[in-house]
């Protein structure tokens, strides 16, 4: 498998999950002279490239953080603006995810969305659900410490119903509350901009995740860029943790 840079991509060494802070719309179009919203529309395109480059090397599952909790606090003509842009994509890629036997799944906290985009993000999620290519998630209205919040509130109502220990809590326990469940953690975040933080992204899955940071803006964040990622991705030695043994001279385990 090549990727743009006529570099051989190994296919068995390619993440299964990967996580994207798509960030820099805003400063794209202020470098331009044009509203921020122009920013988001040309983001939006960046998007489609991205889920469709995953597709094709059979990437399992793709998070993208879309819409923060904290992104509410935007002003309310932007807000109106992304909720706009939300729900034109959910219509405009139902299709094409179909097409791709792409599922559909939203992270974050559905209610917060206004009614019409709810009610299509629905549609768009009951339409892909028996597709097995690869999972699209959504983070909109997400926000890590609450998925945190929710998930120990959860584990708290099964100790109060009595149908669960508190010493049987454990790290599988907690995940699963997570709005991730099953899901395997992301093996790499990415994040254009150039800013090194999380911004409340994915704290608990991302504890080994291999990080990216690119000072390209979303709007100009190519496929190329991602398989040169991709490259130094498969470089990486990913020990979690662990010391991995070497071979001495004699032949010996060190």
């Amino acid at each position: 498998m090549k990727s743009d840079s006529g570099k051989t991509l190994d296919p068995d060494r390619l993440p299964v999950h990967v996580g994207m802070i798509m960030d820099g719309n805003g400063r794209w179009a202020k470098k331009r002279l044009m509203n921020r919203v122009k920013g988001h529309e040309r983001g939006s395109q960046t998007v489609r490239d991205m889920v469709a480059a995953c597709r094709e090397l059979n990437i399992g599952f793709l998070t993208l953080y879309a819409f923060s909790t904290e992104n509410w606090g935007r002003p309310k003509a932007e807000v109106s603006a992304l909720m706009s842009l939300l729900k034109r994509f959910l219509v405009s890629e139902r299709q094409d995810l179909s097409h791709k036997q792409i599922r559909l799944n939203i992270l974050g906290q559905m209610e917060k969305l206004p009614r019409d985009v709810r009610a299509e993000a629905e549609q768009t999620m009951a339409e892909t659900s028996g597709h097995k290519g690869m999972v699209l998630n959504l983070a909109l209205s997400y926000g890590s410490r609450e998925e945190i919040t929710l998930a120990a509130r959860k584990l708290a109502q099964k100790v109060a119903a009595g149908r669960l220990l508190p010493k049987d809590i454990d790290e599988k326990k907690l995940a699963a509350c997570l709005y991730t469940g099953a899901m395997p953690d992301p093996d790499m975040i990415i994040r254009t901009s150039g800013e090194f933080r999380l911004s409340n992204f994915m704290m608990w899955q991302a504890a080994y995740a291999e990080l990216f940071i690119t000072d390209t803006l979303w709007p100009d964040f190519s496929k190329e860029e991602f398989h040169s990622i991709l490259m130094d991705f498969q470089q990486r030695d990913r020990r979690f943790g662990k010391v991995k043994c070497s071979t001495s001279s004699d032949g010996s385990r060190q």
